[in-house]
Formats: structure tokens, sequence, C-alpha cells
């Protein structure tokens, strides 16, 4: 039996800069360029007190930027639909009751519900926390039931403008998403190449390079059914980074790093040949995405003590910064909700970033707020500066952003009227120290102790479900039902078990995680995928002959991998 993984509480590590992201001025441009048209339209109109519910549709522009646009296109649609919902649910909520007590448990249920939904839609960066932030705010805002509907409709409207933002880049690089994440992959292979598998740093650089071509994959398998001329030759762009995860010795990092930079712009995508070896595997990726896709409904239960800790710690912040006689319990609700994460160690890391950032960031507040007093324009620019700011740093790590995104929040409250800035200092200093306090403590308290029972029936009922294929793959004359029926179950089985493993990576209270099971099972089912969708005449035989292993094979191999994939991944 595994034994229990030990587990720090890191400082240092959690407060390094990283690089910058690839594409770190996209999110910033479009930001930038959703939020200044309505601003700048109130402004002149002299009714900025509406610039929140504004903002709230503009903040949309944010999500979806590492998508395909075939796939943003439906991201943004849901994202702005859940932002106004949550918006009309804050809203009506503040026209009913004045109860603070109400208020701050309606909100714990709406980040309960977000975060939720969020994580398991996995929308993406920046998640839940926009969301939570504004439908937060809109609680405490003053209300009448007669003003709801039209407040909506400015979030509705400014919400539809930053759907048209976010897919105008299509116009000029329709590819380009999946053109950035192949190249990423190939840039990470190209450094894995370089220690041979062997130098210093090699653990490193094989996990970032098994982590590049899963986005990859995962960025190209978004882009649609049917893949055109382009997505094809990226695809076996891909499986040559796979090929230098498997053989780093044997790969040229240059011819990697060459073809990465052909993928900049809008010329013409390098072709490549397929190895044979890499073809089992792709073949297997492409028959478990043909699957009908599995409702994220099926992926709520593994999240339910998330959502708890998250309906949890916002409820106890928001009532500890009542209690403390704080104005705005709502910064205490939201820091609690930035932090979760998908284990306690990863919370504990975002509770420092979060502090951190939101400390520098009132000082920052405090220089800025001489200057957006002077008139509401330089408030409103400063507010989009801020906003590029936050995007432009966040990639580099999250207390960074913070820095921007803290006074940024502080200024939205000065939209409606000017307000004494050293009680907006104080009321977010204790509301950021209490959220960022008893949300931790929630996450200590509710914790996923069931993650690694969930992880070894997943690798059991995929073993079990690759095995019975195997079977079948053996006999003379497979019955087409059967196989058909076994190659579906097996698909299941392992988008279940990826799913399973990443939920319980990192949690606390359990014992370590089976992690060359989980490489070799998923890497024995992919081939087994693959012969099975050969044998069903889905596509054409390999004219060499070439089949996936049957379960003695895939014994053996498990026994001796030697130079093959699963040795080498991680």
């Amino acid at each position: 039996m595994s034994s229990a993984t030990p587990h720090r509480l890191p400082l240092a590590t959690t407060l390094r800069l990283g690089g910058p992201s690839d594409i770190w001025f996209k999110p910033a441009l479009s930001v930038v360029a959703a939020v200044a048209p309505p601003n700048l339209t109130l402004l002149a109109l002299g009714r900025l007190d509406l610039a929140m519910y504004t903002m709230a549709g503009s903040l949309c522009a944010l999500y979806g930027h590492n998508r395909p646009y075939a796939a943003r296109a439906r991201t943004l649609l849901w994202v702005v639909l859940g932002m106004v919902g949550g918006l009309a649910v804050s809203l009506l909520a503040a026209a009913l009751t004045t109860s603070a007590v109400v208020l701050v448990t309606v909100g714990a249920g709406l980040a309960a519900v977000q975060k939720t939904v969020c994580d398991a839609t996995r929308v993406g960066p920046p998640g839940n926390v926009v969301l939570t932030f504004i439908s937060s705010a809109s609680l405490f805002a003053p209300q009448t039931p007669g003003q709801v509907p039209g407040h909506v409709g400015l979030a509705l409207a400014a919400g539809a403008w930053a759907w048209l933002v976010g897919m105008a880049p299509g116009l000029l690089r329709p590819h380009g998403p999946e053109r950035r994440a192949t190249a990423q992959a190939l840039n990470a292979a190209a450094a894995y190449a370089e220690t041979r598998g062997t130098a210093d740093g090699h653990a490193r650089a094989r996990a970032a390079t098994a982590a590049a071509i899963h986005a990859a994959w995962q960025s190209l398998l978004a882009a649609g059914a049917r893949p055109d001329r382009t997505r094809r030759a990226l695809e076996q762009l891909v499986v040559r980074a796979e090929v230098a995860l498997a053989a780093p010795a044997d790969t040229d990092p240059a011819r990697l790093r060459a073809w990465a930079r052909d993928l900049r712009g809008t010329g013409r995508v390098p072709r490549v040949e397929t190895p044979r070896e890499s073809a089992d595997e792709l073949l297997g990726l492409a028959a478990e995405q043909a699957l009908p896709a599995r409702s994220p409904w099926h992926r709520l239960a593994p999240l339910a003590p998330l959502a708890v800790r998250t309906a949890l710690g916002c409820a106890l912040a928001g009532y500890a910064a009542l209690a403390l006689g704080v104005g705005r319990p709502y910064w205490a609700l939201v820091t609690a909700a930035s932090l979760y994460q998908a284990n306690v160690t990863l919370t504990w890391s975002r509770g420092v970033q979060r502090v951190v950032g939101n400390l520098l960031g009132v000082l920052l507040f405090a220089a800025l707020a001489p200057l957006t007093h002077l008139h509401p324009a330089a408030l409103v620019l400063c507010c989009l500066a801020l906003n590029f700011g936050a995007e432009a740093l966040i990639g580099r790590n999250y207390w960074l952003g913070s820095v921007c995104v803290t006074p940024m929040a502080l200024l939205i409250t000065e939209f409606a009227r000017t307000q004494d800035a050293t009680e907006l200092i104080t009321d977010r200093i204790v509301d950021t120290l209490v959220g960022a306090l008893v949300g931790f403590l929630a996450a200590v308290a509710v914790t996923n102790r069931r993650a690694g029972d969930r992880l070894e029936h997943a690798l059991t009922a995929a073993d079990r479900a690759r095995e019975h294929a195997a079977r079948l793959l053996a006999g003379p004359h497979a019955e087409p039902r059967a196989l058909e029926s076994a190659r579906r179950a097996l698909a299941a089985a392992l988008v279940d078990l990826r799913a399973t493993a990443d939920a319980a990576a990192g949690e606390w209270w359990q014992r370590a995680l089976p992690e060359e099971r989980l490489v070799l099972t998923e890497q024995a089912g992919h081939r087994t995928l693959a012969a099975t969708v050969r044998r069903q005449g889905l596509v054409p035989q390999d004219p060499d002959g070439h089949q996936a292993p049957g379960p003695d094979q895939d014994r053996d191999r498990v026994q001796d991998p030697g130079r093959t994939t699963e040795d080498i991944r991680p």
C-alpha cells in the first residue's frame, strides 16, 4: 500500500514570479476593448453610477482565450448567461431584503454554485472568481425591484459586446489557439529533448512536456469533430512532440523549435509524417473523443466536498466580517471564494498570494485615489489601466495580478459616488485577512478524503474494460455488437479515469496516488481502443498489419517497458 504523502505549506515558491504567458496581451487588450466603450459612453452621459452593471458583462471578455473559436463561442455565451443570471439573483435579493446576514448567505450559496459549475464545465481561467465578485458586490448595491430589469439589461448588452470582442481575432487567425497550443507542446518537447532524458532537471522538463502535449490535444479536439487540413497538420506535429517525450535522446530539439517558430502568424503549417508507433495512441484518442460527450453534471459528485468547502468558507467569512462591523462583508466572501483550488496545499498557496497581492494593491489604491478624485474621466482611465495591468501580470503570479485587481475593485465602488479612501482601505484589509483565514480553515475542515478510493475504482474499471476488449480482439470472430459495446465501455472508462485522477491529485488526508499505474493503464487503454476501432473496420487496416497489443503483450510491456512511451512519461 502506498504511504501517506507528506504535505508542506510553501512560502517562497508560492510568491516566485514565472515567465509571462505567450498571449499575455490578448486577454489584457480584450478586456480593455470590452470595458472601454460602455464606460466611456456612461461617462459622456453622466451615468457612471451604472458602470458596475456594464462591467459585469464586459468582464466576460476575460474567458476562453485558449479555446478554439468554435468552442470559444459556446463558452463565452454560457459565461455571459451565467454572469447575467448571477447578477439578476443578487439584485433581486438586494431589492427584497436589507438583512446583511441573509445577503451573505445568498452570496455564499451563489459562490458555491459558481465554483462547482465552473469546475464541472472546466471553463478555464479566471474561473468562478469574477462571477463571484460581481454577484457578491451586487448584493449590497441599493436596489428596488423596478430597477432590476434595466440593470440586468445593461449587463446583457455589455456581455454581447464582450462576446464580439472575444470572437473578433478569429477573423484574422482562425486557427490561432490551436497553433499556439501546438507550438507550446513542441517547445516543451525540445526543452526535454535537450536533457536527453537524464540531465539535471529532466523530470521537471518531462512533466512540463506531458502537460503541454495534453493541452495541445485538448485544444485540437475542442475545435470540432471534422478536422480540416490545417488541424490534421497540427495533429501530426503534436504526435512528433509525443515521440520526443518517448525518446528524448533520439530527438533533434532544433527541428522541434523550428516547427514551433513556423506556427507563429498565419503562414503554412509545416507538414510532417506521423511515426507508425504513434498511430495507435493518436487513433485511440480520436475514438475516445468520438463518443458522445459526457454531461458535465456527471462530474458534479466528486466536486461535492469543494462545493461544501466554498459555501461554508464564504458564509463564515462574511459572518465574521459582519461581526467585526465591516461595512462591505462581500469582500471577505470573495476572498474566501478565490482561495479554493483542487487541494488544500494549493488553497494555502492561493491564500498567501491573495493576501500579499491585496495588501500591496491597497497601497497602490492609496496612491491613485487623489488622482481619481480629480475628475470622473481620471477614474475611468485608471480602471482601464488597472484592467490591462491585472491581465498582463496575473500570468506571472496570482499575487502580482492582484496588485492591480485590488485597487480596481476599490475604484469600482466609487463609480456611484466618491467615498472616504481611509475607510475603504481599512475595510479591504480587514476583509482580506478575515476571508483568507476563515476560508483556509474551511478548506482544512472539509477535505475530499475519498478521492483516492475513487481513483482506485476508476483504475480497476479501466483495467477491466481494456482486458474485456483485448479478449474480444484475441478471438477470431468477435461479434460486432459486443465489440462496439466493449469499445464504448473502454472509452468511457478512460474518460472517467482521467477526470478522477485530476480531482484526486494533491488532496490531503489520503495515501499517495499510484502514478505509474495510472500512466500505464491510460497508455494500454488507448492502444487497445485503437485496435478495437481497426477491428471494427471504422478505419482502414494498417498496411503493415500492425495490431494493438493483446492482454499478454500489455502485461509484458508493463513488466519490461524499455524505451517506450509508458517508460518515459511521468
